[in-house]
């Protein structure tokens, strides 16, 4: 039984009279069981779980959202209203919520009775309060998480930790951005998804139990699409992976960029995955080696290991040479035949065609952007990395 439910019992139980408790919207959090006879208000908010916006303006007009004691609302006949009590849930100055007893003036406010039920409604005050401030909490904190800096980052993923946010706990998390936003999300997101709204678009905070695997995000952007009346302008953009907060940020601008590619090759759309861009990741945000990011695109990684530096030096040699092979052996002055053992493998540990434009294009930008990013911007300084990018 949740702590709203049983407040609102204990309530009933003091006083024997039918409560409700509605949050400052109006929006019904638990309600008793009672024998009486209920009118018809009271039943139309508890089959519709809130109540209308007659109804409220119609009890906010006796003052209950400055009360800080009980307050006598009084019967309406002709619109079946009967009388009640209403006792404001308060914190820290604030009204976040009502209890009403509905008694027909049975319930003397003097009665010393009233001094716990006071008590109870202080604490469904509390209680609300503490949930309207999580709700409202996580999404400031991913939108410190998309902030330029890094304390406010750090002090985004200490509060979503605090809360104990799902997303703080996934294994790791990625940005989806929807651009333009649309008016409204139209469809039921996932638990644990969080959202900011911009002019530019929409981001969505996407946990992930798996680092390696971005589906559930791409499934989530396409089901966003998909329900969007209209949507041949909209597309997503979905980040790669970040197994911590505060990198999130670094997902989004993929996220983004994802979608500006899309603009631009509409191959790519409507949901394009920054892993998925080929040459235009690398058009788009060439890596620059920092201690915490791989010193190289994704796609050229196999080839840096120590002991493939043959092939490295390989595929680089192949394509500044347009693919020409005779040429390519004379100039590592191989034989062709080791030539085309050592781009078999080139092919199975990337992945990559170099019989495809799309596919020769991505590795040699890759491989130039590497020889780049880890040049000395002094030669005193050779040996050591190049410079890191700005953040």
């Amino acid at each position: 039984m949740s702590d709203y439910q049983s407040l609102v019992d204990e309530v009933s139980a003091l006083l024997q009279a039918p409560v409700t408790l509605e949050d400052r919207e109006f929006t019904l959090i638990a309600f008793s069981s009672h024998d009486d006879d209920l009118d018809p208000v009271r039943t139309r908010s508890i089959l519709r779980r809130r109540s209308s916006p007659a109804v409220r303006a119609w009890f906010e007009g006796f003052g209950i959202a400055r009360a800080t004691g009980p307050t006598r609302t009084p019967a309406d006949p002709a619109a079946g209203i009967r009388a009640r009590l209403c006792l404001p849930a308060r914190h820290e100055g604030a009204v976040y919520g009502y209890l009403w007893l509905l008694d027909d003036g049975a319930v003397d406010p003097a009665d010393p009775r009233m001094t716990r039920v006071m008590t109870l409604a202080t604490r469904a005050g509390r209680l609300l309060a503490a949930d309207i401030w999580q709700a409202e909490a996580a999404p400031r904190a991913f939108a410190r998480l998309l902030s330029g800096s890094a304390a406010d980052r750090a002090e985004a993923a200490r509060t979503l930790g605090a809360l104990r946010h799902p997303v703080s706990a996934s294994a790791s998390v990625t940005v989806v951005w929807v651009s333009p936003a649309p008016q409204a999300t139209p469809i039921r997101l996932p638990g644990g998804v969080l959202t900011r709204r911009s002019p530019g678009g929409l981001a969505l905070l996407v946990p992930l139990p798996d680092p390696a695997e971005t589906a559930p995000a791409r499934t989530i952007a396409a089901g966003l699409l998909d329900s969007i009346a209209g949507s041949d302008r909209t597309l997503a953009g979905v980040g790669g992976a970040r197994t911590d907060l505060p990198d999130a940020r670094h997902s989004w601008r993929e996220a983004r960029l994802a979608v500006r590619a899309t603009r631009a090759e509409p191959r790519l759309g409507p949901v394009a995955c920054w892993d998925g861009l080929g040459a235009y990741r690398l058009i788009a945000a060439p890596p620059m080696a920092t201690p915490t990011a791989p010193p190289a695109d994704p796609a050229l990684l196999p080839l840096l290991e120590p002991a493939r530096a043959d092939l490295l030096r390989t595929a680089e040699t192949y394509l500044d040479h347009a693919g020409h092979a005779q040429r390519t052996a004379e100039a590592l002055s191989v034989h062709r035949q080791t030539l085309y053992y050592r781009l078999s493998r080139i092919k199975t540990l990337t992945g990559l065609d170099l019989d495809s434009g799309a596919d020769r294009l991505l590795l040699h930008l890759a491989i130039k952007t590497f020889r780049l990013a880890t040049a000395p911007e002094d030669p005193a300084n050779a040996g050591e990395p190049g410079p890191a990018a700005v953040d």
